[in-house]
This record gives structure tokens, C-alpha cells and sequence, in this order.
């Protein structure tokens, strides 16, 4: 079987007339990590969607774990969505339910774990990885953006699954929060060694995660290859996209 545990294959997909992807190509090997950058609305987000059967490919194929996942129906995604998971921007949490709760919600639903002891130590053993144990009560309306983030992944990893994918983790959060959230990431990276995809525009975050780097420029793939290779392009909209981000943290120290 090919170590390629997530692969595009000449991947188009277009909305009324404009194609967001045009004839993208890439793969994550097993336990990697890939990151898709870009700038907005490139297909970043798109690309996980498609991975996730949220929408289909209008031309190319979709490979997950070997398998053809282009044209499978609703109910054979739903079986692979209890392998694959996605950290989604917004967190996803249920208003209503405490933290612990939500995190303890995909092992109760799916009958991932049965004893309620059993379920109470795994929840407290997620919380604590993710630094977020002391909320364990609170409700999500009660959490900062960047606290939401991390129970969300918590409660991601309770699904227990083979593959993660982060939506734009580190957006809309202060910078002291979306390095706290880079920190955990790459921990989880260290500790679980799961295959995931990591979407975002943030470079500090892409530099620290990425074994394999998806650029995305006008729809297509600008840049496939590791991270040294990227720094070290000459491409103009690299460069430009790279030095705009290091400049941030520079005027952030002036204001």
C-alpha cells in the first residue's frame, strides 16, 4: 500500500463561474503533517471540505488511506468522518453543554467508550493535554476564542481518529493565544504523531508544523515541497506572502 495517506490528483472545483481550485496536485504521507497556506479565498478551507465529502470535486480524484474517495456517498463518509476529524474555525462547540460535556460527547454518542469511569478519566486526560482542564465546567459563552480552539481539539482527539484537520487554528485570536495554540498543536504533533492538515495563513505557525507545504496561488499549487525549500524560493509571491507575514510581529513591537 502507498504511503500516501492523503492524496489530490488533478483536483478542479468551481462555484457559479469562478474556480476556486484548478488541476491541484499533492499528498500527506502516513503520520506527516501537511500545511496549506495561501492567502484568502485560494481553497484552503475548500480543499479539507472536499477531504471531508462537505463537498465534490467537479474534475480530478481524491484519495484517502488508498482509497477513491471521490464519488462515495453520504453514508460511506460518514464512516470515514469517524477516522478523519476536522477542527473547524468556529470550534463547533454545543452552547448548552459544559466543556467537559462537549468533549465527552463523541465518545458517548458513538459508543467510542461505555463505562461512564472510563469516559470521565479521558475527558479529564484530553483536557489536561490541552492545558484547558481548568474550564472543565464553564460553557462555551463563558471561553475566549483561543480556550474555545483548544476544547475543540480536545474534543476532536476524543473521537480517537487516525487523521486531524485544523482549520485556520490560530485566526482571530491575539498573538500571545495563537502562539499558546501553535505550542499545543506541535505537542500533539510529538506525542500522538497522527497524520493532519493544518490550514492557515499564519507562517510562525506553518514554519513549526509542516513536513510537507501546500501554496496555493490563484487556484493552483505555487509551491509543493518542504518548508527550507519554500524559504529558500525565489518565486515573487513567496517571497512577498513570507516577508509580509515576519513583518507583523515587528510592527506589533512598535504600536
Amino acid at each position: 500500500m502507498s504511503d500516501h495517506y492523503i492524496e489530490f490528483q488533478h483536483v478542479s472545483i468551481s462555484f457559479d463561474d469562478h474556480a476556486v481550485l484548478k488541476d491541484v496536485s499533492f499528498h500527506i504521507d502516513r503520520g506527516e503533517t501537511g500545511v496549506i497556506m495561501g492567502r484568502s479565498g485560494v481553497g484552503k478551507s475548500v480543499s479539507l471540505k472536499l477531504l471531508m465529502g462537505f463537498l465534490t470535486a467537479d474534475a480530478g480524484r481524491i484519495l484517502v488511506e488508498g482509497q477513491d474517495v471521490t464519488d462515495w456517498t453520504e453514508k460511506q463518509f460518514e464512516g470515514l468522518r469517524r477516522r478523519v476529524t476536522m477542527v473547524f474555525q468556529s470550534g463547533a462547540l454545543f452552547d448548552s453543554l459544559t466543556v467537559a460535556e462537549n468533549v465527552a460527547f463523541p465518545m458517548v454518542s458513538r459508543g467510542i467508550r461505555q463505562d461512564d469511569d472510563e469516559i470521565d478519566h479521558r475527558v479529564h486526560e484530553l483536557l489536561e493535554m490541552l492545558e484547558v482542564s481548568q474550564f472543565a465546567e464553564r460553557l462555551p459563552a463563558d471561553l475566549s476564542t483561543g480556550t474555545k480552539r483548544a476544547v475543540a481539539i480536545a474534543r476532536a482527539l476524543a473521537e480517537e481518529p487516525d487523521v486531524v484537520f485544523y482549520d485556520e487554528p490560530t485566526t482571530m485570536v491575539d498573538p500571545l493565544m495563537a502562539a499558546h495554540i501553535s505550542d499545543l498543536i506541535v505537542k500533539l504533533k510529538q506525542t500522538l504523531h497522527k497524520t493532519s492538515i493544518v490550514v492557515t495563513h499564519d507562517t510562525h505557525l506553518g514554519k513549526k508544523l509542516a513536513d510537507r507545504v501546500i501554496f496555493l496561488h490563484e487556484g493552483r499549487v505555487g509551491f509543493f515541497g518542504h518548508w527550507a525549500e519554500l524559504e529558500a524560493s525565489s518565486h515573487p509571491f513567496l517571497r512577498n506572502f513570507l516577508l509580509q507575514d515576519e513583518l507583523i510581529p515587528a510592527l506589533d513591537s512598535t504600536l
